[in-house]
């Protein structure tokens, strides 16, 4: 009885919620990244930011397919057609996002045909994969998806505050991510999981915590390799 007052008393607050309290550390860890640091207080190596770049390019093209086997998994399992919207404008904004990784390449003259995906881009890539089985719960996809947007959105929302010493030829990049209307995208995403994850098994909700945690310790390694950390 104690163990379901507690899943209860989680479930008032919106489990994404408590699960952000329970595991603070890594959040910001992923959030607030000394690259992302860098950026915001001016500091940051062009050279760092281009290898992110050309990285990140690789990591979206991953993606898109992730995403769209999460659309799958929602007209399939959701009762609520309006998720399958939310999916679906993510969808068609990768389009347009990875027209400015090409734009942007070209301006700082990143060859990306040449880029080679480094190893901690390929272990993110490999386990965007895993979560695209049909095995893979919707539930735990969504936990992913919301995860994987909403740390670029507070990363980079960080970099636009007052007060910031954001280089100008970055902050249209910063502005891509960390604007309000991607904000508002993520609030989404984030109603949606806590939706799934508040009626979702036991087991299930277990295998969203862990994919969560692996989300976020992915988002530090990917920084770590732009950043040039060991």
């Amino acid at each position: 009885m104690e163990g379901k007052e507690t899943r209860e008393e989680m479930e008032k607050s919106g489990m994404i919620d408590t699960w952000m309290r329970k595991h603070r550390l890594i959040y910001t860890g992923a959030t607030k990244h000394p690259f992302i640091l860098s950026i915001r207080d001016g500091t940051v190596d062009f050279e760092a930011f281009k290898t992110w770049l050309g990285q990140d390019y690789i990591f979206v093209r991953a993606f898109a397919p992730f995403v769209a086997s999460v659309l799958i998994k929602a007209w399939k399992e959701s009762d609520d057609s309006s998720e399958m919207e939310v999916i679906l404008s993510s969808m068609a904004s990768l389009n347009d996002e990875i027209a400015w990784f090409k734009s942007e390449a070209a301006k700082w003259g990143v060859q990306l045909s040449e880029v080679v995906p480094q190893k901690a881009n390929q272990d993110y890539c490999r386990f965007l994969e895993s979560l695209m089985s049909p095995d893979v719960e919707y539930t735990v996809a969504i936990t992913a998806f919301w995860a994987i947007e909403a740390v670029y959105q507070a990363s980079f929302a960080l970099c636009l505050e007052d007060g910031s010493k954001t280089p100008a030829k970055l902050r249209e990049a910063c502005r891509r991510w960390g604007n309000d209307g991607f904000g508002q995208y993520c609030n989404s995403l984030q109603k949606i999981a806590n939706r799934h994850l508040g009626k979702t098994p036991d087991d299930v909700l277990t295998k969203a915590e862990v994919t969560l945690l692996r989300v976020l310790e992915h988002e530090v390694e990917f920084w770590n390799m732009s950043h040039g950390a060991a």
